[in-house]
């Protein structure tokens, strides 16, 4: 049976296991990603589409100058995807926030299992707790680094926005959504929970070599009799 300092601290990291799972499916799961104001229009009147979307499924609605507006119109983001760039961003995310779902759940359960007992094998102790959480860590920080890019340069907004008016914008701003920002988050657990871990080698480490100390620091008749 583990020590109870070992129960704790594996414990402690698996609860931050599970809430970078629970984020990483709250994220797939969402669309508020991005919101995304586009305006065009000519010298007799002015139009602006309003798009939200995620990685699967958005909405976007229009507003023409007169006051007239059309009522949300919900689409499927891979529907719309014509673009090969766009596409490939898009599903390179989704690929990504996968690993980092598989990885979540595996360092959970790594985590719980050392809680509750001694694994003989290295790689089922802190060693696969380390390389789990970083492997999600890593793939949540490139999808926070791609989505924008992909938004930002490729101009995804603007091909999602087909269903609802032209794709020539005069002007476009985005705002990223909570469905963004909460993967700083899925980071951030990552990172407590190799932070525990390593906390918990490191006073291991500590109390060894405590016990160690005074057969090193024992007189040499000491030892021989």
């Amino acid at each position: 049976m583990p020590s109870k300092r070992k129960s704790l601290m594996f414990a402690s990291a698996f609860f931050t296991s599970v809430i970078s799972l629970v984020i990483v499916c709250l994220v797939l799961a969402t669309k508020n990603w991005v919101s995304s104001e586009i305006k065009f229009g000519d010298v007799n009147s002015t139009e602006t589409i309003f798009i939200t979307y995620g990685l699967f499924e958005g909405s976007c609605s229009k507003n023409v100058q007169n006051g007239l507006s059309v009522e949300d119109t919900p689409f499927q983001v891979v529907d719309l995807l014509e673009n090969t760039k766009t596409k490939g961003f898009n599903t390179v995310i989704i690929i990504l926030l996968v690993l980092s779902l598989i990885s979540s759940f595996l360092s959970s359960g790594f985590t719980c299992y050392n809680a509750v007992s001694n694994p003989y094998q290295t790689f089922l102790g802190p060693i696969g707790v380390y390389t789990w959480n970083s492997i999600s860590g890593i793939c949540s920080l490139l999808g926070l680094f791609l989505f924008p890019a992909n938004v930002e340069v490729n101009e995804l907004s603007v091909e999602l926005a087909a269903p609802c008016g032209p794709s020539k914008e005069a002007t476009l701003s985005n705002t990223y959504g909570y469905s963004y920002w909460i993967m700083l988050l899925i980071v951030l657990s990552n990172a407590a929970a190799i932070i525990i871990i390593v906390f918990y080698q490191r006073a291991r480490y500590s109390k060894r070599k405590e016990r160690e100390r005074p057969m090193e620091i024992a007189p040499k008749d000491g030892i021989l009799f």
